[in-house]
């Protein structure tokens, strides 16, 4: 009589749902999009500290060695920044078509 009654009162409080357990989702996607806005914020602000080095060295610059690697350094700022971005666009198009019902508990 009392395994039974342990049995049932473990399947019971195993069964049982959290306040939390269902909205963990939610605040991991909360916590997700902060981390991607700052990370995004800080590359955009230093992608343009970076560029416009780039841009006053290959403006002011007289040696054509330091316009060509300044030029060189511009491209891979560029592309690196858009493939930051790039990211950020196809986790945001992938949440959209994925339905949310495969993520349920």
């Amino acid at each position: 009589m009392a395994g039974g009654a342990y049995a049932v009162w473990m399947m019971t409080a195993l069964m049982c749902r959290t306040a939390y357990a269902t909205d963990i989702f939610g605040i991991a996607k909360k916590a997700m999009q902060q981390v991607y806005m700052d990370v995004a914020g800080l590359a955009t602000v230093g992608a343009v500290v970076c560029a416009a080095v780039c841009l006053f060295l290959m403006n002011f610059s007289k040696s054509g060695k330091t316009v060509d690697e300044s030029r060189a350094w511009l491209k891979r700022i560029i592309v690196c920044w858009a493939a930051l971005m790039t990211l950020g666009a196809i986790v945001t198009y992938m949440e959209k078509i994925i339905p949310k019902s495969s993520f349920t508990p």
